[in-house]
């Protein structure tokens, strides 16, 4: 028996009604979502100001439809206080992007866009970037569990000169629960094709082919808010930062470095490690070169090298092995003083008031 004229011409309207239907149900979801991501980015920026940073920012727009959900911030500038950091760190950026697309709802990337300029102390250095996105997942929590930051022909201008980087990622996963012998930051580092604005000292040219870092922060993250109350209280707890891995590959020179250190009573670092050198007597001409190795001591080190190195592996180039040493801000090799590090300076804790020193007297609140 056949369907009548009416009844089939009624099928034909189910597609365009499910489609028109998913439609208004998507794009509910989407605003649900931009309303969100705006709503947000709102809380952190209270939550920065309410911990004493100074942020300021253009009108945010709305965007992404149907795609992803966007948020681009224009004119956006962050600075903190002898309060948040211990060099008063400040940056800034033509624009700023928020974006979480349609097939990863659970993360989201923070691109910076146009000129940029990072600063602490009188120090500013302008950059840019072809791309730079900082990966986050959406999820609660003041500090995130993991975070990736990607950079694509990253250029900057600095008192030295200028610099630019072909590519490079830092990677962090964070551990709130860890306890003292468990890391609760690990970190790492990877930069390729750093072209530097000299020549480079001794024989290692302008051009740094890799630089890596893999390694660790152990103990308990420590809760107060202010900067040098934590790095005492994780001092204090035994923290300890660990580098497994650290590489060097620059001209005819490559090096390994894995170390432990920790903060002295001062909060300065500290600490001891290996260091593995292959070309190990071009180093030399460079630390000199670079004015981190007296002239005068130029004979001993090249002494030391011939003495201290070993064949290669396979008929390979001589590697050197020897102790590295950090303590009192004073870098050592094997017994050879290298150089003196300027002093971290730590913004001085807020007093506490009389009821905390002394629980007998009134409080001042």
């Amino acid at each position: 028996m056949n369907r009548s004229p009416r009844k089939q011409s009624r099928w034909w309207l189910l597609p365009p009604v499910l489609l028109a239907a998913l439609a208004a149900l998507h794009t509910g979801i989407w605003r649900s979502a931009s309303a969100a991501l705006g709503q947000g980015f709102e809380e952190w920026a209270a939550q920065r100001r309410a911990l004493g940073w100074t942020l300021s920012h253009g009108t945010p727009e709305r965007g992404g439809w149907p795609f992803a959900v966007t948020l681009t911030v224009p004119e956006i500038a962050i600075a903190g206080s002898d309060r948040t950091s211990p060099a008063e760190l400040h940056w800034q950026a033509q624009g700023l992007s928020l974006r979480v697309g349609l097939l990863d709802w659970d993360k989201l990337v923070v691109a910076a866009r146009g000129r940029q300029a990072f600063g602490l102390r009188g120090l500013e250095i302008p950059y840019a970037a072809d791309r730079m996105e900082l990966t986050l997942p959406l999820e609660g929590g003041a500090f995130p569990r993991e975070a990736l930051l990607e950079t694509e022909r990253l250029r900057l201008n600095s008192p030295f000169g200028g610099f630019e980087l072909r590519g490079g990622s830092v990677s962090l996963r964070s551990r709130l629960s860890a306890t003292e012998d468990e890391p609760a930051l690990t970190i790492e580092l990877s930069a390729q094709e750093l072209a530097l604005p000299g020549p480079g000292p001794g024989t290692l040219g302008s051009q740094m082919r890799l630089l890596t870092l893999a390694g660790a922060i152990s103990g308990p993250l420590p809760t107060p808010r202010h900067p040098t109350q934590r790095a005492e209280a994780w001092r204090d707890a035994g923290g300890t930062i660990e580098i497994t891995r650290a590489e060097l590959q620059w001209g005819p020179v490559a090096a390994e470095l894995s170390a432990t250190g920790t903060l002295d009573e001062a909060l300065q670092p500290m600490g001891a490690g290996t260091l593995r050198v292959t070309g190990a007597q071009e180093a030399v001409n460079a630390l000199i070169a670079a004015g981190w190795l007296a002239r005068g001591a130029a004979g001993p080190a090249r002494t030391m090298v011939a003495l201290l190195s070993r064949p290669g592996a396979d008929g390979g180039p001589p590697v050197l092995e020897v102790p590295v040493t950090l303590a009192e801000r004073r870098i050592g090799l094997y017994r050879l003083p290298l150089a003196r590090l300027p002093a971290l300076e730590w913004p001085a804790p807020p007093e506490m008031p009389d009821a905390a020193r002394d629980p007998s007297l009134p409080g001042t609140d």
